[in-house]
């Protein structure tokens, strides 16, 4: 007879982990099913942990080559690139036995293998000696991610063409690096190998650096980048890569047409994009349907068709991100244990690149507020009149507000500039509580600190300038 559950969760990752962990404390009965290893799926294992982990190495890095400014002396620095991935295995390592002891702790039975709907009400469970075993759910919830998403004319040897999984197993720094994509993940890469001391080049077809970004922001990346020594190449196509002896080949032309040019590199980051893992996981056996690119349709609830299987992260079409993926999870195991939910409002979702600067921003950009036709106001603050920036030798960026004129109200806020990621988190609870920018003018923001840019840039937004510059 097999197992039963009031939930089963397919994947282990973000969304599904804190989905099974909160229907746990709910009183729910729970099973996580993951394929991989180890728990915590891409973001803890191949994307969002390991990635920053290389980021603060190159933070640490490019902060001690330059610690004479700051009156301290130092002899000898130099990459210890080994020592850069054991750093980065051990921070994987204690973030996944950290999943595991939090299943323990909410006495959530992990089963590994491959999970799969068999019909309604029943999951199976492929091991890795192909044992098959099932599971009765009064509740299924999937969350089994995505993968990386390949160009088809890009023959990937996973050592001279990567993608973001393979860049991080990387044993010695490329001498030279062409990334394609300019979203977070490339540009994010960028920032790590031009700072490791790879020649980079960093590709983008469309016009601008993070194209979901304010077209301010983005500008002002390209400056950052390109006085790092990062050759940005956007409005650019790239149409032909061949392997060579010593590396690649690629052969690209501007996006509108024109004349091809062939740049050489020891490595090409194929970075554009991901793809939902959805394609054998029993969607044929119930009424839950995928579109043809593979996302899973929901309602407002992250509802199937299906009664009683719901999906989340990556698999629906939502923003693409961890907390996005929680908080999915979240919803969706308070619905199923009866409680009153709402819809999650992506229109409030922070977005953050961990690039040096790093770029994070919640809500509407300046052209996306008159699109809808707001009567639109901005204000900003320059992080180089931040006595905490300067201090901390970090005074590029900018924090910028976009507010509707009529009612003062909070549209969108958009940072570049050191903490950037951290700082954005203020500004989505503003959001979330339907603040007015006056009310964060208001707020008392503490001297000298980062956030203090933020009250500046509320104060320039709604008085016409900021009160320290």
């Amino acid at each position: 007879m097999a197992d039963s559950y009031d939930v089963v969760v397919i994947g282990a990752g973000p969304g599904g982990y804190v989905a099974a962990i909160r229907c746990a404390q709910l009183g729910l009965k729970t099973a996580i099913i993951e394929k991989d290893a180890k728990l915590g799926g891409t973001c803890l294992l191949r994307g969002c942990i390991p990635t920053k982990a290389l980021l603060e190495s190159a933070h640490v890095y490019e902060k001690m080559k330059s610690s004479s400014k700051f009156g301290v002396k130092t002899s000898g620095v130099e990459l210890d690139f080994p020592g850069v991935q054991k750093f980065r295995g051990r921070t994987v390592r204690a973030n996944s036995n950290g999943v595991s002891y939090l299943m323990r702790k909410n006495e959530i039975e992990v089963i590994s293998g491959h999970g799969r709907l068999k019909g309604a009400g029943t999951v199976t469970v492929t091991d890795g000696d192909g044992k098959v075993s099932e599971l009765a759910a009064k509740h299924v919830i999937l969350a089994t991610g995505s993968v990386c998403m390949d160009m088809p004319f890009i023959k990937m040897d996973h050592e001279r063409t990567v993608n973001s999984d393979d860049i991080l197993e990387l044993k010695t720094v490329p001498e030279s690096l062409i990334v394609m994509g300019a979203g977070a993940v490339g540009t994010e890469f960028a920032s790590i190998y031009a700072s490791f001391g790879s020649k980079v080049t960093l590709v983008e077809f469309q016009d601008r650096l993070l194209p979901i970004e304010d077209a301010d922001i983005s500008k002002e990346l390209a400056r950052a980048f390109k006085k790092r020594g990062i050759d940005v190449r956007t409005g650019t196509a790239i149409r032909e890569v061949k392997t060579t002896k010593n590396g690649v080949s690629v052969a690209m032309e501007p996006a509108a047409g024109g004349d091809k040019e062939t740049v050489e590199a020891a490595m090409l980051l194929v970075a554009v994009g991901r793809a939902p893992v959805t394609a054998d996981i029993g969607l044929d056996t119930v009424a839950a349907k995928a579109d043809d690119r593979g996302y899973i349709e929901v309602d407002e609830l992250c509802r199937t068709a299906e009664p009683n299987v719901y999906a989340i992260g990556d698999i629906i079409k939502s923003p693409a991100l961890a907390h996005i993926a929680s908080h999915e999870g979240v919803v969706v195991a308070e619905l199923i244990a009866g409680k009153d939910v709402h819809p999650i409002n992506y229109g409030h979702t922070p977005n953050c690149t961990y690039s040096d600067p790093e770029v994070a921003s919640v809500g509407m950009t300046e052209a996306a507020a008159r699109e809808a036709g707001y009567d639109v106001k901005t204000g900003e603050f320059p992080f180089s009149a931040s006595g905490k920036a300067r201090i901390m030798g970090e005074d590029h960026g900018k924090v910028k507000f976009v507010a509707d004129k009529k009612y003062d109200e909070l549209l969108g806020v958009h940072i570049i500039g050191p903490k950037a990621t951290e700082l954005i988190s203020e500004l989505s609870l503003a959001l979330h509580l339907e603040s007015t920018v006056e009310e964060i003018y208001h707020a008392i923001h503490p001297h000298p600190t980062l956030a203090e840019a933020i009250g500046e840039a509320a104060a320039a937004t709604f008085n016409g300038a900021p009160l320290n510059f």
